[in-house]
């Protein structure tokens, strides 16, 4: 049957140009998935802290003062991971969290003396290579790479939707 449908009654031939194709697709993946991870342990080796708490620093200097909340929206990350991430920066020194003169009940962050330093000596793209790339796609490119990965996702058994706010790379 077609794709997505019934399972083939035959198994996939090397010849066959769908198994050709699939199997491309999963090689790109595979390449993608090592680039960032390749990154990540680039970024944690040169800077001490991962590729997403340097992300969390860029978007610090970019825009401070921003509330945790604020912060998790910019990164697409749930609110608790972002909170428990800068949780580990902040002991390192990096950011530090004061509460607002207007309203006592908010709390915003910015970088620190060292977090700045950290900041100007840390490698490129701070905001990861992966989301990098994607800023600079054509929007068609976008637009058919975010349908076709839509159907990957509906096409899945066990689907995670949480996963879609935690980073790519684990947090240490």
């Amino acid at each position: 049957m077609d794709r997505l449908g019934e399972p083939r009654q035959q198994l996939a031939k090397e010849d066959d140009p769908e198994f050709i194709r699939s199997q491309s697709i999963l090689k790109d993946f595979r390449i993608i998935f090592r680039s960032v991870q390749d990154h990540s342990r680039s970024v944690e080796k040169k800077t001490g802290i991962s590729a997403a708490q340097l992300w969390m620093l860029w978007e610090l200097f970019n825009e401070p003062g921003l509330t945790v909340s604020a912060l998790a929206r910019v990164l697409s990350i749930h609110q608790s991971t972002c909170s428990n991430m800068l949780d580990k920066i902040q002991k390192k020194g990096l950011v530090c969290r004061d509460r607002s003169l207007d309203d006592q009940r908010v709390v915003c962050l910015y970088l620190t003396d060292k977090g700045s330093t950290l900041l100007a000596k840390a490698p490129r793209p701070a905001q990861g290579a992966l989301f990098d790339v994607l800023l600079r796609l054509p929007d068609k490119v976008l637009s058919e790479l975010e349908s076709g990965l839509h159907q990957l996702i509906d096409a899945l058994n066990n689907v995670d939707e949480k996963a879609a706010m935690l980073p790519i790379t684990e947090e240490k």
